[in-house]
């Protein structure tokens, strides 16, 4: 008998042990509960990330570098590493990105990208639109554009695509009216009506913002208002709206050349900058010189 019960014991404290360690996997040994903890306990466990590449990209510094590492995390959440390089030109990101050196560049928009295509021979295309940067009217000597004085100064860019939005975000506001169909193209030459005798000064876009204490109002596009420690929300008198023409035809976005615009790479880094994370981001950081583009 005594042999008996400790057969049975042996047993148990076998089948026990085996369980509690989960060295068996056949469920016929395990208790359901006891199987079911296990299988829960193994599924929290962080699946390992399969890298996938890096994607490299040449970029400005303001905002759009700012815009990619804040996008580093989640790609790399991914596999992808994200390696991004600052350019203080306008040309070297688009030969590297022709060059096949870099895969993506983020730093313009759709005209400057085909006038560039145009005159270099270069075959680069739009990935996707990720945030556009409104044109704003900033107090300088006056702060209310209802009120502007007679002959009141203006300070606006003098290159032909950030003079034509400058001009049209004053007619906007009433201050001037350009000539029909002027449009994109504008220049102080089609301004048809200009009831106050306002005097636009015609500057290097750079040194617009250092004029403000100089004239009555400045007109800036996002990054040199932002270099200029203005806010959009706190301090533009005036800015472009989000259904803007201009707004529609200068989004910023990601360029790569012709043909790797559906890689995986780069579907997966336009998918990250349009995604809700990013959009919070800019929204909070650029207080309005800086728009998502939905």
């Amino acid at each position: 008998m005594k042999k008996s019960i400790a057969l049975v014991f042996a047993t148990i404290l076998a089948v026990g042990t085996l369980a509690g360690c989960g060295a068996k996997t056949e469920t016929t040994e395990v208790p359901a509960t006891e199987a079911t903890e296990v299988t829960t306990d193994a599924t929290t466990e962080a699946a390992p990330v399969t890298e996938k590449g890096t994607i490299k990209i040449a970029a400005s510094s303001t905002p759009h570098a700012e815009i990619l590492e804040a996008a580093k995390p989640l790609l790399a959440e991914q596999g992808w590493t994200l390696d991004v390089t600052i350019f203080d030109d306008y040309v070297q990101p688009n030969l590297v990105v022709e060059s096949g050196d870099f895969d993506a560049n983020y730093f313009q928009h759709v005209p400057y990208l085909n006038e560039f295509n145009e005159e270099q021979g270069t075959h680069l295309v739009d990935a996707g639109d990720i945030h556009y940067e409104p044109f704003g009217i900033y107090p300088g000597t006056e702060t209310d554009l209802a009120n502007i004085s007679e002959g009141a100064v203006i300070a606006v860019p003098n290159d032909t695509t950030n003079e034509a939005r400058a001009l049209l975000l004053l007619q906007d506001n009433g201050i001037i009216t350009l000539k029909e169909g002027a449009g994109l193209t504008a220049t102080i030459n089609d301004i048809a009506e200009n009831p106050k005798n306002v005097e636009i000064k015609e500057l290097e876009a750079a040194q617009v913002a250092r004029v403000k204490d100089e004239v009555a109002f400045v007109v800036l596009n996002g990054n040199y208002a932002l270099e200029a420690g203005f806010s959009v929300g706190k301090d533009a008198v005036a800015y472009e709206q989000a259904d803007s023409e201009a707004a529609k035809t200068y989004v910023n976005i990601i360029a790569v050349k012709e043909g790797n615009e559906t890689s995986e790479g780069i579907k997966a880094l336009v998918d990250v900058l349009k995604s809700e994370d990013i959009k919070k981001f800019i929204e909070e950081k650029y207080d309005g010189a800086v728009v998502p583009f939905n």
